[in-house]
């Protein structure tokens, strides 16, 4: 059952729905069966995509949680762990995949909006912990954070991180799904990013507006073994050079207008605070992301209450509800969205 008419549908940047524009580019794409390697949209795609973050190769996967499983699962053997923060996608938002299919263990870094402090990641570290304890084999951080807010890692931040990774020997897996995002707000170049990991997982099915698609990127070495086991995983496609032709298409034609996202944003947060100041910051809004504070009630009962005001929002937290801008909702929608939600926590009565 879909959302009402009307509704201004701000759960996830995931419910965007192809352009006509895009439509248009997967209806004529060239495809072939790409288990064999023939199909020549998904070829020039993925080397596309590795080409703006300076990496040897690309593999076109389903999902984003692929891509990151494909990754990790390259980077920690089995028994092995993964360090990244409490909040991160690939602990809590993946199901455990990481466990369950590939023997991971993990640990976790305390962090407030999913940007870590160095001296507790450092003190986490354990590259060589011997025959009774877990070793460490790699570093993931999230860029924007999601669960964090939509915060963009600083790049010193993520230098000083990787510097310390290298000097342990240790593997530097990044979770790009909103890389684009950190790329509009910070001006960071892609190809620095790209510089500073051993794999990144980079999504076009969420602002970029397509409807399906993550890109695995790494050295041809790592990308040829994440191509096998993706098989193994059952990941393989046929002609999926039609779902290449759209994240292309985003590629070429919806970054920049990301920015409309980000100021879409910073207009709901400050609708809501100017009702209801405890619930956002709004100087603290980086990119298309706004998690409110519901203060005494659940995030379940904000969640109700908004949507009987036509608004759709997301609970990520007992008490925390998130709201993100999108290329599916205008500027006009997502403040009236901000008024209606400020309202609603503004007064403890509604």
């Amino acid at each position: 059952m879909g959302e009402r008419v009307g509704v201004i549908d701000l759960r996830s940047d995931t419910v965007t729905v192809p352009s006509p524009a895009m439509r248009e580019a997967m209806l004529s794409a060239v495809v072939g069966d790409d288990v064999y390697g023939e199909d020549r949209s998904i070829n020039e795609f993925e080397h596309r995509t590795a080409e703006a973050f300076g990496k040897q190769a690309g593999l076109f996967c389903a999902t984003g949680s692929l891509a990151n499983q494909l990754a990790v699962r390259l980077l920690v053997n089995p028994g092995e762990e993964l360090l990244c923060d409490r909040n991160a996608h690939v602990v809590r938002a993946e199901l455990g995949a990481h466990a369950t299919l590939g023997g991971v263990t993990t640990r976790t870094w305390w962090s407030e909006n999913g940007i870590g402090d160095l001296a507790q990641i450092e003190a986490l570290l354990s590259p060589d912990a011997g025959p009774y304890l877990v070793s460490t084999a790699a570093l993931a951080l999230e860029n924007t954070h999601n669960f964090g807010g939509g915060t963009v890692q600083p790049l010193d931040h993520l230098e000083r991180v990787h510097e310390l990774a290298r000097r342990n020997g240790l593997w530097m897996h990044l979770d790009g799904a909103r890389i684009w995002n950190a790329h509009v707000a910070s001006g960071v170049a892609l190809s620095v990013y790209g510089e500073l990991f051993d794999t990144l997982s980079v999504c076009f099915s969420k602002g970029m507006g397509a409807p399906v698609g993550s890109v695995l990127l790494g050295t041809s070495e790592v990308i040829d073994k994440a191509r096998v086991l993706r098989k193994r995983m059952g990941g393989g496609w046929r002609q999926a050079g039609i779902l290449a032709a759209g994240a292309r298409f985003a590629l070429e034609n919806n970054l920049d207008r990301l920015r409309e996202d980000h100021d879409a944003a910073k207009g709901l947060a400050a609708e809501v605070a100017s009702r209801a100041p405890a619930a956002v910051n709004p100087s603290a809004v980086e990119t298309n992301i706004v998690v409110l504070s519901t203060g005494s009630r659940t995030a379940a009962e904000i969640v109700a209450l908004a949507a009987e005001r036509d608004v759709a929002v997301s609970g990520v937290g007992a008490r925390l509800v998130r709201a993100v801008t999108h290329l599916g909702v205008t500027r006009e929608e997502c403040l009236a969205a901000g008024a209606a939600l400020g309202d609603i926590l503004g007064d403890p009565q509604k």
